[in-house]
């Protein structure tokens, strides 16, 4: 249909006149998600807004208030934008959503966790999840989205996990992907509410005994509920004060080192090939090196322990005078 001077030819009404150049940049900053306030900052109508998120229109709510400026279904980062926006004064986002930005081993969730201000009368709704806080974490920021730090988004993610292998997972992940140290969580967990931090404070006591992992976390539940003799875990193994190795458990009375060795921990092929010339050069250097795979561990535990029992009491078994451990 042709427009004059603003106007339809048919005589339909003058079109919605507004700031399109302004409602651009914003959607552009904001992953194509915009509030109703800020529309009419536009000065688009009511109507005009209306007209928008209609059935079939090229807009689609969101949230109370908040909508989507295209079609189809929302990414993970339009929702979190959403969340984000819905939540009026945010303070930033947490949990999950949080890690996932950082690129850290989360859950599956849906929702998205929001910090806000203690003040902060919303409520939750669909995905926006509010968490009303007096505490301001250390932040990150992407566009208009600020993020919670990764000691943080883990203490929060944690607190909502019931799965401990989950909860390890979380905790001994962002450790190993080098976005906190152990220190950082300790802290992290002294200033947050003491309601569910238990398994945080448990997993936590897991990593500082070494265990950087959710594979190395089943092997170390293992030995103790198999009761075996406490190795040291991850020790630098040291030979004429060159590193040689960090294995997952150490036994230094045996000279026996155990390998939990998992994929999915390792980062590149290239973490994968130094793990596999790492077991070589301790074999060389007269360490018994045992490999089992998380499933075993998992799956067929007390055998695992059987044998690694069997290779103790072995009399290969002995201590290295050679090999210099240090702890982790």
């Amino acid at each position: 249909m042709a427009v004059t001077g603003g106007w339809h030819s048919a005589g339909m009404g003058r079109l919605s006149q507004f700031d399109r150049a302004r409602l651009a940049r914003l959607l552009v900053r904001q992953s194509d998600v915009v509030t109703r306030a800020q529309a009419e900052a536009c000065a688009m109508t009511e109507g005009a807004i209306r007209h928008r998120i209609r059935a079939n229109g090229p807009w689609q709510t969101l949230l109370p208030g908040v909508y989507l400026a295209s079609s189809g279904a929302a990414s993970a980062r339009q929702r979190v934008t959403a969340a984000y926006l819905y939540a009026g004064n945010a303070i930033a986002i947490t949990g999950p959503a949080a890690l996932a930005w950082y690129s850290l081993p989360s859950v599956h969730t849906d929702e998205v966790d929001v910090l806000v201000p203690l003040a902060c009368y919303r409520k939750d709704v669909r995905f926006a999840r509010l968490h009303r806080t007096s505490r301001v974490p250390v932040c990150a920021q992407e566009g208009v989205v600020r993020y919670a730090s990764p000691p943080r988004a883990v203490a929060d993610t944690v607190r909502r996990l019931t799965n401990f292998a989950d909860i390890r997972a979380v905790v001994a992940g962002g450790v190993q992907r080098r976005k906190m140290t152990v220190t950082d969580l300790a802290a992290e967990l002294k200033a947050g509410p003491m309601r569910g931090s238990a398994q945080l404070r448990a997993a936590l006591a897991e990593v500082a005994d070494g265990v950087r992992s959710a594979a190395e976390g089943d092997l170390h539940a293992l030995i103790k509920r198999e009761r075996l003799p406490e190795p040291m875990y991850n020790a630098r193994l040291f030979v004429d004060n060159q590193l040689l190795a960090v294995p997952d458990a150490w036994w230094p009375q045996a000279g026996l080192a155990v390998e939990v060795d998992s994929r999915e921990w390792h980062l590149s092929p290239a973490d994968w090939e130094r793990t596999l010339a790492r077991g070589a050069r301790m074999t060389e250097h007269g360490i018994l090196v045992m490999r089992f795979t998380p499933r075993q561990i998992r799956m067929t535990g007390r055998d695992v322990a059987s044998k690694i029992r069997s290779v103790l009491s072995s009399p290969e078994a002995r201590p290295l005078p050679q090999i210099l451990a240090r702890p982790a």
